[in-house]
């Protein structure tokens, strides 16, 4: 398995310099970076970037779009034609940063296409906007994956590509080859989405683009380390990036504000080795068995046989 973080978890414990971040992700074991587009590459051409990556043994996953400022009321959907349009100036770039730099992927997350309050936006309308600013970066990139990650809400109080449901309309009406999904486990216990459903319907579909792993309570995106709330949905989800053989970065999105940054990475990696050998261990066929069961009995005994083969 190849595994990511993003700077900025490093930046939250007061740490800057990219080149000592570096230095970290390469003693804990990491593989890949993801940058955020443009806060984490202000000042940074994509050719300085590339040189400290492979300074450092590291390759760049993708980018990730961040839209800020005056972006506080819509972003590709934003129905100020103009600041719809910069939006989409911004996915060019990141498609152009992302590509100098080796990457393959480029997520948008759009944290500001939604609404507050009933009456404020013309849904189809922006439906319509969104589908065709998705087909126009699609286009201008077709040598790379562009991921929607959705969320329900943060930071509109609803967002909206909100759910699996509504992010498989949007790749449907877009129909380019090269769009896909990233899934944040975070985002779905917040719609009460069980990821490892949207984890396999994507993943038959061939769709799947990105997978950020964190663990949470559902209520807000608490970003917690791997397995500590939910770690049964965790294993699931597991199989079935082993089923459809996931062979991009795993990403992972968790947030140290307290804990030390390397040593929650560090766990995140341990717990990882530890559910993919239980997995291992146990079987993919076995496993399959019992979905095939039906039975939730049959379920309870495999998920005891999986916590029991960790760590043997």
């Amino acid at each position: 398995m190849k595994f990511a973080t993003r700077i900025n978890s490093y930046y939250r414990t007061g740490e800057k310099n990219i080149d000592r971040v570096f230095d970290q992700f390469q003693h804990v074991g990491l593989t890949h970076v993801d940058l955020n587009y443009p806060e984490h590459v202000v000042d940074i051409s994509a050719e300085e970037m590339k040189a400290k990556l492979d300074a450092h043994d590291l390759k760049l996953n993708g980018t990730a779009l961040r839209f800020r400022n005056d972006f506080i009321n819509g972003d590709l959907g934003n129905q100020d034609p103009a600041l719809a349009g910069e939006a989409l100036k911004l996915c060019y770039e990141a498609c152009d940063y992302c590509r100098t730099c080796g990457g393959d992927t480029v997520t948008i997350w759009l944290g500001h296409d939604g609404f507050d309050y009933s009456f404020q936006i013309d849904y189809t309308l922006v439906f319509d906007n969104l589908v065709k600013a998705f087909q126009a970066v699609c286009d201008y990139a077709p040598d790379l994956h562009i991921s929607i990650e959705y969320k329900p809400y943060e930071e509109r109080s609803y967002a909206y590509i909100d759910t699996m449901g509504l992010t498989g309309m949007i790749l449907n009406a877009v129909d380019r080859e090269n769009l896909g999904v990233t899934l944040d486990y975070c985002h779905m216990l917040m719609k009460h989405e069980n990821p490892a459903m949207a984890t396999d319907i994507f993943g038959r579909a061939g769709k799947l683009y990105g997978i950020h792993l964190n663990d949470g309570y559902g209520v807000m995106d608490d970003g917690l380390m791997i397995g500590m709330a939910t770690p049964v949905k965790t294993l699931e989800m597991l199989f079935y990036l082993k089923k459809y053989a996931f062979d991009h970065a795993i990403y992972f999105d968790t947030f140290p504000i307290i804990e030390d940054a390397e040593g929650e990475c560090a766990h995140n990696l341990a717990m990882m080795k530890l559910m993919n050998d239980s997995l291992e261990s146990v079987g993919q066929e076995k496993i399959q068995s019992v979905i095939d069961a039906n039975d939730a009995l049959a379920a309870a005994a495999l998920v005891r046989e999986l916590f029991c083969a960790m760590g043997r």
